[in-house]
Protein backbone atom coordinates (compact mmCIF):
# COMPACT_ATOMS: atom_id res chain seq x y z
CA UNK A 1 0.00 0.00 0.00
CA UNK A 2 1.38 3.27 -1.36
CA UNK A 3 1.56 6.31 1.49
CA UNK A 4 0.85 9.92 0.90
CA UNK A 5 0.29 12.46 3.16
CA UNK A 6 -2.84 14.19 1.13
CA UNK A 7 -4.79 12.26 -1.81
CA UNK A 8 -7.00 14.78 -3.78
CA UNK A 9 -9.60 13.16 -5.72
CA UNK A 10 -10.73 15.12 -8.25
CA UNK A 11 -9.28 17.23 -11.14
CA UNK A 12 -10.84 20.19 -11.76
CA UNK A 13 -10.26 23.95 -10.38
CA UNK A 14 -10.59 22.75 -7.04
CA UNK A 15 -8.50 20.12 -7.12
CA UNK A 16 -5.72 21.43 -9.02
CA UNK A 17 -5.56 24.14 -6.54
CA UNK A 18 -4.96 21.64 -3.64
CA UNK A 19 -2.67 19.83 -5.46
CA UNK A 20 -0.45 23.05 -6.18
CA UNK A 21 -0.79 24.39 -2.65
CA UNK A 22 -0.10 20.71 -0.87
CA UNK A 23 3.13 20.45 -2.99
CA UNK A 24 4.01 23.71 -2.02
CA UNK A 25 4.21 22.91 1.28
CA UNK A 26 6.03 19.85 0.74
CA UNK A 27 3.54 17.38 1.10
CA UNK A 28 3.32 13.97 -1.02
CA UNK A 29 0.05 13.92 -2.70
CA UNK A 30 -1.42 11.70 -4.67
CA UNK A 31 -4.09 13.46 -7.40
CA UNK A 32 -6.57 11.03 -8.76
CA UNK A 33 -8.81 12.65 -11.76
CA UNK A 34 -9.00 12.94 -15.75
CA UNK A 35 -6.19 12.77 -18.43
CA UNK A 36 -7.52 16.35 -20.04
CA UNK A 37 -8.47 17.70 -16.09
CA UNK A 38 -12.13 18.39 -16.24
CA UNK A 39 -14.99 17.83 -18.78
CA UNK A 40 -16.70 21.41 -17.76
CA UNK A 41 -13.69 23.52 -18.08
CA UNK A 42 -12.63 21.80 -21.34
CA UNK A 43 -15.75 23.04 -22.54
CA UNK A 44 -16.62 26.51 -21.31
CA UNK A 45 -16.43 28.83 -24.00
CA UNK A 46 -15.43 32.14 -22.61
CA UNK A 47 -14.75 33.17 -18.80
CA UNK A 48 -14.16 36.68 -17.58
CA UNK A 49 -14.20 36.53 -14.11
CA UNK A 50 -11.06 34.32 -13.17
CA UNK A 51 -8.82 36.99 -11.87
CA UNK A 52 -5.68 37.42 -14.36
CA UNK A 53 -7.18 35.36 -17.40
CA UNK A 54 -9.83 38.33 -19.35
CA UNK A 55 -11.69 37.17 -21.89
CA UNK A 56 -10.08 33.18 -21.48
CA UNK A 57 -11.68 29.74 -23.55
CA UNK A 58 -11.75 27.16 -21.08
CA UNK A 59 -9.51 24.85 -23.31
CA UNK A 60 -6.71 27.40 -23.10
CA UNK A 61 -7.60 28.04 -19.23
CA UNK A 62 -6.89 24.52 -18.52
CA UNK A 63 -3.69 24.39 -20.82
CA UNK A 64 -2.36 27.05 -18.80
CA UNK A 65 -3.69 24.66 -15.40
CA UNK A 66 -1.46 21.90 -16.91
CA UNK A 67 1.91 24.27 -17.72
CA UNK A 68 1.13 25.15 -13.95
CA UNK A 69 1.16 21.62 -12.80
CA UNK A 70 3.91 20.72 -15.11
CA UNK A 71 6.44 23.34 -13.46
CA UNK A 72 5.73 21.42 -9.77
CA UNK A 73 6.29 17.95 -11.56
CA UNK A 74 2.38 17.35 -10.29
CA UNK A 75 1.12 14.66 -12.63
CA UNK A 76 -2.28 13.70 -13.02
CA UNK A 77 -3.42 10.07 -11.76
CA UNK A 78 -6.11 8.81 -14.14
CA UNK A 79 -7.80 6.54 -11.35
CA UNK A 80 -11.52 6.76 -10.11
CA UNK A 81 -11.61 6.56 -5.90
CA UNK A 82 -13.87 3.77 -5.48
CA UNK A 83 -14.29 3.79 -1.61
CA UNK A 84 -12.50 5.94 1.24
CA UNK A 85 -12.40 4.33 4.47
CA UNK A 86 -11.60 6.37 7.58
CA UNK A 87 -8.67 4.10 9.28
CA UNK A 88 -8.83 5.93 12.64
CA UNK A 89 -5.03 7.71 12.29
CA UNK A 90 -5.29 7.50 8.59
CA UNK A 91 -7.27 6.96 5.51
CA UNK A 92 -6.79 3.63 2.79
CA UNK A 93 -8.48 5.39 -0.61
CA UNK A 94 -9.70 2.07 -3.14
CA UNK A 95 -8.78 2.29 -6.67
CA UNK A 96 -9.76 -0.47 -8.73
CA UNK A 97 -7.87 -3.26 -7.17
CA UNK A 98 -5.22 -0.97 -5.64
CA UNK A 99 -4.64 0.46 -2.12
CA UNK A 100 -3.57 3.54 -1.08
CA UNK A 101 -3.09 5.31 2.17
CA UNK A 102 -2.71 8.74 3.12
CA UNK A 103 -3.01 10.73 6.39
CA UNK A 104 -5.88 13.52 5.19
CA UNK A 105 -8.18 13.26 2.18
CA UNK A 106 -9.82 16.44 0.02
CA UNK A 107 -12.71 15.95 -2.02
CA UNK A 108 -12.89 18.06 -5.38
CA UNK A 109 -15.10 15.73 -7.35
CA UNK A 110 -17.52 18.83 -8.59
CA UNK A 111 -21.24 18.38 -7.86
CA UNK A 112 -23.15 14.90 -8.30
CA UNK A 113 -26.87 14.46 -9.19
CA UNK A 114 -27.71 11.28 -6.55
CA UNK A 115 -30.36 10.57 -9.03
CA UNK A 116 -30.30 6.76 -7.78
CA UNK A 117 -32.06 4.61 -9.26
CA UNK A 118 -35.17 2.78 -7.10
CA UNK A 119 -33.64 -0.15 -4.94
CA UNK A 120 -29.85 1.08 -5.44
CA UNK A 121 -29.08 2.33 -2.05
CA UNK A 122 -30.86 -0.59 -0.32
CA UNK A 123 -28.84 -3.07 -2.43
CA UNK A 124 -25.52 -1.21 -2.26
CA UNK A 125 -22.80 -4.35 -1.04
CA UNK A 126 -25.76 -7.10 -1.84
CA UNK A 127 -25.39 -7.73 -5.67
CA UNK A 128 -24.86 -4.00 -6.21
CA UNK A 129 -21.65 -2.24 -6.63
CA UNK A 130 -19.44 0.80 -8.27
CA UNK A 131 -16.57 -0.88 -8.82
CA UNK A 132 -15.92 -3.64 -11.50
CA UNK A 133 -12.21 -3.83 -10.76
CA UNK A 134 -12.69 -4.50 -7.40
CA UNK A 135 -15.12 -6.96 -7.24
CA UNK A 136 -14.54 -8.63 -10.91
CA UNK A 137 -13.18 -12.12 -9.17
CA UNK A 138 -16.51 -12.15 -7.46
CA UNK A 139 -17.74 -13.72 -10.40
CA UNK A 140 -16.52 -16.39 -11.89
CA UNK A 141 -19.19 -18.20 -14.08
CA UNK A 142 -21.95 -15.27 -13.12
CA UNK A 143 -23.55 -12.95 -15.48
CA UNK A 144 -23.14 -9.28 -14.65
CA UNK A 145 -24.71 -6.63 -15.75
CA UNK A 146 -22.69 -2.82 -15.91
CA UNK A 147 -24.59 0.35 -16.63
CA UNK A 148 -22.05 2.66 -17.57
CA UNK A 149 -22.03 6.12 -17.85
CA UNK A 150 -18.48 6.87 -19.88
CA UNK A 151 -16.34 5.57 -22.27
CA UNK A 152 -13.80 6.05 -19.81
CA UNK A 153 -15.42 2.61 -17.92
CA UNK A 154 -15.16 0.45 -20.62
CA UNK A 155 -12.27 -1.03 -20.10
CA UNK A 156 -12.97 -1.75 -16.36
CA UNK A 157 -16.20 -3.55 -17.90
CA UNK A 158 -13.65 -5.84 -19.98
CA UNK A 159 -11.28 -6.50 -17.06
CA UNK A 160 -14.85 -7.24 -15.51
CA UNK A 161 -15.18 -10.02 -18.79
CA UNK A 162 -11.69 -11.75 -17.86
CA UNK A 163 -13.49 -13.08 -14.49
CA UNK A 164 -17.59 -13.58 -15.86
CA UNK A 165 -19.14 -15.87 -17.60
CA UNK A 166 -21.18 -12.93 -19.66
CA UNK A 167 -21.20 -9.47 -19.17
CA UNK A 168 -24.31 -7.23 -20.22
CA UNK A 169 -23.12 -3.95 -20.77
CA UNK A 170 -25.61 -1.30 -20.81
CA UNK A 171 -24.11 2.11 -21.86
CA UNK A 172 -25.50 5.40 -21.30
CA UNK A 173 -23.79 7.49 -23.87
CA UNK A 174 -23.48 6.91 -27.87
CA UNK A 175 -21.14 4.40 -29.29
CA UNK A 176 -20.00 2.25 -27.15
CA UNK A 177 -16.91 0.38 -28.31
CA UNK A 178 -16.21 -2.29 -25.66
CA UNK A 179 -14.89 -5.81 -26.48
CA UNK A 180 -15.57 -9.31 -25.32
CA UNK A 181 -16.53 -12.01 -26.80
CA UNK A 182 -18.72 -12.68 -23.57
CA UNK A 183 -19.84 -9.15 -23.86
CA UNK A 184 -23.41 -8.13 -24.71
CA UNK A 185 -24.08 -4.34 -25.57
CA UNK A 186 -27.61 -3.93 -24.58
CA UNK A 187 -29.66 -0.52 -25.67
CA UNK A 188 -32.41 -0.22 -22.95
CA UNK A 189 -32.75 2.42 -20.22
CA UNK A 190 -32.34 0.96 -16.31
CA UNK A 191 -35.40 1.94 -14.72
CA UNK A 192 -35.25 0.01 -11.43
CA UNK A 193 -32.89 -2.23 -9.65
CA UNK A 194 -34.89 -5.45 -8.17
CA UNK A 195 -34.59 -7.86 -5.30
CA UNK A 196 -35.25 -7.89 -1.68
CA UNK A 197 -32.05 -9.40 0.57
CA UNK A 198 -30.07 -9.26 -2.83
CA UNK A 199 -29.97 -7.99 -6.54
CA UNK A 200 -31.83 -10.58 -8.96
CA UNK A 201 -32.37 -8.14 -11.70
CA UNK A 202 -32.59 -5.11 -13.67
CA UNK A 203 -35.90 -3.44 -14.53
CA UNK A 204 -35.34 -1.80 -18.07
CA UNK A 205 -37.95 -0.14 -20.47
CA UNK A 206 -38.16 -3.30 -22.08
CA UNK A 207 -38.56 -5.43 -19.62
CA UNK A 208 -36.29 -6.99 -16.80
CA UNK A 209 -33.09 -8.83 -16.94
CA UNK A 210 -32.05 -11.50 -14.52
CA UNK A 211 -28.22 -11.46 -13.34
CA UNK A 212 -26.46 -11.97 -10.32
CA UNK A 213 -25.29 -8.26 -9.89
CA UNK A 214 -25.10 -4.95 -11.19
CA UNK A 215 -22.44 -2.10 -11.53
CA UNK A 216 -23.17 0.95 -12.16
CA UNK A 217 -20.05 3.18 -13.54
CA UNK A 218 -20.86 7.08 -12.71
CA UNK A 219 -17.53 9.36 -13.22
CA UNK A 220 -17.84 10.46 -9.85
CA UNK A 221 -19.21 8.71 -6.86
CA UNK A 222 -22.04 10.32 -4.55
CA UNK A 223 -19.54 11.58 -1.41
CA UNK A 224 -22.04 9.85 1.19
CA UNK A 225 -21.43 6.51 -1.31
CA UNK A 226 -17.60 7.00 -1.38
CA UNK A 227 -17.29 8.19 2.89
CA UNK A 228 -20.24 6.87 4.18
CA UNK A 229 -20.60 9.03 7.62
CA UNK A 230 -20.06 12.30 5.62
CA UNK A 231 -22.56 15.15 6.31
CA UNK A 232 -24.54 16.20 2.88
CA UNK A 233 -27.12 18.52 2.40
CA UNK A 234 -28.75 17.14 -0.45
CA UNK A 235 -26.15 17.14 -3.21
CA UNK A 236 -23.82 19.04 -1.09
CA UNK A 237 -21.21 18.21 1.35
CA UNK A 238 -21.30 20.27 4.43
CA UNK A 239 -17.97 22.16 4.88
CA UNK A 240 -16.71 25.03 7.55
CA UNK A 241 -15.05 27.96 6.26
CA UNK A 242 -11.92 26.04 6.55
CA UNK A 243 -13.22 23.46 4.20
CA UNK A 244 -13.11 20.85 6.81
CA UNK A 245 -15.99 18.34 6.96
CA UNK A 246 -17.60 16.46 10.20
CA UNK A 247 -14.87 13.44 9.50
CA UNK A 248 -11.58 14.66 11.06
CA UNK A 249 -8.78 15.00 7.85
CA UNK A 250 -11.58 15.11 5.44
CA UNK A 251 -12.03 18.27 3.13
CA UNK A 252 -14.14 19.12 0.46
CA UNK A 253 -14.11 21.92 -2.08
CA UNK A 254 -15.09 23.35 -5.12
CA UNK A 255 -18.67 22.57 -6.85
CA UNK A 256 -19.45 20.00 -4.41
CA UNK A 257 -19.74 22.37 -1.32
CA UNK A 258 -21.98 24.34 -3.01
CA UNK A 259 -23.27 27.58 -5.73
CA UNK A 260 -22.02 29.57 -7.12
CA UNK A 261 -20.07 26.60 -9.51
CA UNK A 262 -17.64 29.26 -10.90
CA UNK A 263 -13.77 28.15 -11.11
CA UNK A 264 -12.56 31.09 -9.29
CA UNK A 265 -14.58 29.84 -6.11
CA UNK A 266 -13.30 26.48 -6.62
CA UNK A 267 -9.83 27.11 -7.11
CA UNK A 268 -9.79 29.38 -3.97
CA UNK A 269 -11.33 27.12 -2.03
CA UNK A 270 -8.95 24.37 -3.62
CA UNK A 271 -6.35 26.57 -1.89
CA UNK A 272 -8.40 26.52 1.54
CA UNK A 273 -8.97 23.20 1.60
CA UNK A 274 -5.45 22.24 1.15
CA UNK A 275 -3.63 24.74 3.63
CA UNK A 276 -6.35 23.13 6.03
CA UNK A 277 -5.26 19.88 5.41
CA UNK A 278 -1.52 20.62 6.20
CA UNK A 279 -2.24 21.99 8.82
CA UNK A 280 -4.33 19.04 9.99
CA UNK A 281 -1.05 16.51 9.27
CA UNK A 282 1.26 19.06 10.72
CA UNK A 283 -0.55 18.71 13.99
CA UNK A 284 -0.37 15.29 14.46
CA UNK A 285 3.30 15.67 14.74
CA UNK A 286 2.88 17.24 17.70
CA UNK A 287 0.98 14.83 19.33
Amino acid sequence: MTDYDIIIIGSGPAGLEAAITSVIRHKKILLLGQNDLSSKLRKAHIINNYLGFHDIHGPELADRFTEHLQSLNIEVTPKKAAAVYDMGDSFAVQSGAEMFQCKSVILATGVITKNLFPGEEELLGRGVSYCATCDAALYPDKTAIVISYSKNEEKEAEFLAEYAKKVIYIPMYDDPAISGDNVEIVSKKPLEILGEDSFTALRTDDGDIPADGVFILRENIAPDSLIPGIEMDQTHVIVKSDMSTNIPGVFACGDLTGPPYQFIKSAGEGNIAALSACAFIDSKKNV
